[in-house]
């Protein structure tokens, strides 16, 4: 029986792809890393391609078979976690390269700012994904080896001090590429990562200071806010299992927050002291979204993923409101 096959295209503002994905051997599942269930693009994509779609948060299958995946990341880590694996990978989102696995992230095996209108049945018989090319060796060129030999004899007839000066030099040069490496993947991750998040929090000042929103939401937000034991309970609603994870993604929800809270401090309705254990609270969920993925990066038995992610989860709801109480102790040193 012929395999079937799905074509996976970005959307009106997505990034990479098409994608034609379909179960091969031993790869076939289609997970899905959301944190809130089966994605409906993963099912369309098992029905698809007659395979069983998986919500790898709670039931973690191995990599060696998965044969596609559907993530809903911002641009931070699960973005290209997979696509390092060899993964190809649907984002729900519609980013581009970023964070910092990005250089793993290709068009020949990412798409992003899927909808279930970019999923289409295809027979299957060929997959047009264009391959990740790599430099191929040029040993067998026999200009290069002649080249080589020419050099090696030349070599011979160098003095003592020159090959000295062509060490030293050569050593000198690969500490200044490290650098200079360094140096460029800084400002990349400038670029890409840094300044676009300092764009989104300064339109965020602005839409709350000039929409009236801020002082709506500061009535909600301040009796939590304003003291210790609303900060606690604002650690636990952030760290509820069923919660955390989708509130997780991209860190929208603790930015929204921590401006408003912000904004209260600023303008003297939450007290100075407060600012350390209000970042707490408002970060208990902090990582929840990335638990599978890190310990599937991590090569972590399935089991082991079920049962660490589990665990995390519920462990978030007690250490959670602890840190609250710790930043607290240490925050009267901000009286």
């Amino acid at each position: 029986m012929s395999q079937k096959a799905a074509r996976i295209s970005k959307g009106s503002s997505g990034w990479g792809g098409p994608l034609v994905v379909k179960p091969e051997g031993e790869k076939k599942y289609v997970i899905s890393v959301t944190g809130g269930g089966i994605d409906p693009l993963a099912q369309k994509i098992a029905d698809i391609t007659g395979t069983e779609a998986i919500d790898a948060f709670n039931n973690p299958v191995p990599k060696e078979e998965t044969f596609v995946a559907v993530v809903n990341c911002g641009g931070t880590a699960r973005s290209g976690v997979y696509p390092k694996m060899g993964i190809p990978t649907v984002n729900t989102v519609p980013v581009t390269p970023a964070g910092p696995l990005a250089k793993f992230i290709k068009e020949e095996i990412f798409v992003s700012g899927v909808t279930l209108d970019g999923i289409e049945e295809v027979d299957g018989i060929e997959t047009p994904n264009k391959k990740i090319e790599t430099e191929e060796k040029v040993n067998d060129d026999p200009n290069l080896k002649t080249d080589t030999v020419a050099i090696v004899e030349d070599a011979k007839d160098e003095n003592i001090m020159l090959r000295i000066i062509d060490k030293v030099g050569k050593a000198a040069g690969s500490i200044v590429n490290v650098f200079y490496q360094a140096g460029r993947d800084t400002i990349d991750t400038l670029i890409k990562n840094i300044l676009p998040f300092m764009a989104f929090v300064a339109t965020l000042v602005g839409i709350i200071n000039y929409s009236g929103l801020g002082n709506l939401l500061a009535h909600v937000f301040t009796p939590l806010a304003g003291n210790i034991i609303g900060l606690i309970v604002l650690s636990l609603i952030c760290a509820l299992p069923f919660l955390s994870p989708i509130l997780g993604p991209a860190g929208v929800i603790a930015a929204v927050v921590g401006t408003l809270i912000g904004q209260q401090i600023a303008t003297g309705n939450v007290p100075m002291y407060l600012a350390l254990p209000a970042l707490f609270a408002i970060d208990a969920q902090v990582g929840c979204d990335f638990i599978p993925v890190g310990l599937t990066l991590g090569e972590a038995k399935p089991e082991t993923i079920n049962t660490g992610t589990t665990a995390v989860l519920i462990s978030r709801v007690v250490t959670g409101p602890i840190a609250v109480i710790i930043a607290y102790a240490f925050s009267f040193l901000l009286k």
